[in-house]
């Protein structure tokens, strides 16, 4: 950047800051802050864990959001006083450097823009994310343990941690299903941006033809919902199974009947877990991920509601993904609700994401 652009480039910064602060509420939150350091502090704080977890993890994501803002803010301020620098020195090494920082500094501001764009309930929380192959067998099931690598790669960047609760392998290759636990602060913000269809177009590696193939697979993305969420699941309304866990994911492998099948009989609702050695654990996770279901067909219930009350009409099936990924004849993936593209196909395999799910948070927020 020339010296204007980057001048140019400072005062847009310093509007957005300002727009971070006026958005922010800093004194309540920092007021905030203060009271729960008190709680904290009380010689019975740890009398109840789970309530003193909540107290914490509440007062990490306001001292983190408090503490970026300032460190943003601090930045901008030191910035400025390069940019005076280099302007009277004319000095070809603090201008490169300065170039580097304010660039920086603009990526910065778009990651804290994201966060702050994650408002609405149950985003801080952790995912429930469910991949299915569509119909096309091998293909299809294969195509499903690719997305499947994608995610790992994208969690394992984000320093998520990822558990695997139900995996069931493809009977020659991939896998028929599989249900993830992306633990991390906002992981079910970012990652509900990849509920949906996912479409692959490549030459088939089980194709002794070399013929070129289109394959689907949905992606599900639901909260993992709080002990207090009040979601009403009644006694006689669901029906358990167990049976023997098999596949990745199941650490008591074919010994005993730990796996847990849950159906939801109004609904038709089906969950399953076998990631614990211990049926009961495997019992509880199912019922959280069964209540993470049904608080996620109640948002959709009321979304359809309000799409007939406009009169959008939204078609849902195979036709309708949300992203398609070409290895062939071209390399490209493009998701269709914003028109982001990548040509780097290899990269979004491997966990590039953050861009495509840029700019859908930010198409919602237009």
């Amino acid at each position: 950047m020339e010296m204007a652009e980057i001048k140019n480039e400072l005062d847009k910064m310093r509007a957005r800051i300002e727009d971070f602060r006026g958005s922010l509420d800093l004194d309540n939150k920092k007021a905030r802050i203060r009271e729960l350091d008190l709680e904290m502090s009380e010689p019975e704080f740890w009398n109840d864990q789970d309530a003193a977890q909540k107290i914490i993890n509440e007062a990490n994501v306001l001292k983190d959001y408090v503490g970026t803002f300032e460190e943003l803010d601090e930045k901008w301020g030191n910035l400025e006083v390069s940019y005076e620098l280099v302007k009277e020195e004319n000095d070809q090494e603090l201008y490169e450097e300065l170039n580097e920082e304010v660039s920086a500094l603009q990526q910065e501001i778009n990651d804290f823009e994201l966060q702050l764009l994650l408002s609405e309930p149950y985003d801080r929380n952790n995912a429930i994310l469910e991949l299915h192959p569509g119909a096309g067998g091998t293909e299809s099931q294969d195509w499903a343990s690719m997305l499947l690598r994608m995610y790992q790669r994208w969690a394992e960047e984000k320093d998520f941690k990822v558990e695997t609760l139900d995996y069931l392998p493809g009977e020659e290759a991939g896998l028929k299903s599989v249900t993830l636990m992306i633990k991390g602060h906002n992981a079910y913000g970012y990652l509900k941006a990849e509920k949906g269809v996912h479409r692959l177009v490549r030459i088939s590696p089980f194709d002794s033809s070399g013929r070129r193939h289109t394959s689907f697979a949905s992606c599900e993305v639901m909260p993992e919902m709080p002990e207090d969420v009040d979601i009403e699941i009644k006694t006689e309304d669901i029906k358990v199974d167990t049976y023997r866990a098999s596949g990745a994911g199941g650490q008591h492998v074919n010994t005993t009947d730990s796996a847990v099948r849950i159906t939801h009989l109004p609904t038709n609702t089906i969950v399953t877990c076998q990631n614990e050695r211990s049926q009961i654990k495997n019992r509880e996770a199912a019922m959280k991920m069964l209540k993470s279901k049904l608080y996620q067909q109640e948002i959709e219930r009321q979304q359809r509601e309000l799409d007939e009350i406009r009169g959008e009409q939204k078609e849902i099936g195979w036709g309708s993904q949300i992203r398609s990924y070409v290895f062939h004849p071209y390399s490209m993936v493009k998701d269709h609700r914003t028109n982001m593209e990548i040509g780097n196909t290899q990269s979004v395999m491997d966990g590039n994401l953050d861009p495509f799910i840029d700019a859908y948070l930010r198409s919602r927020m237009n």
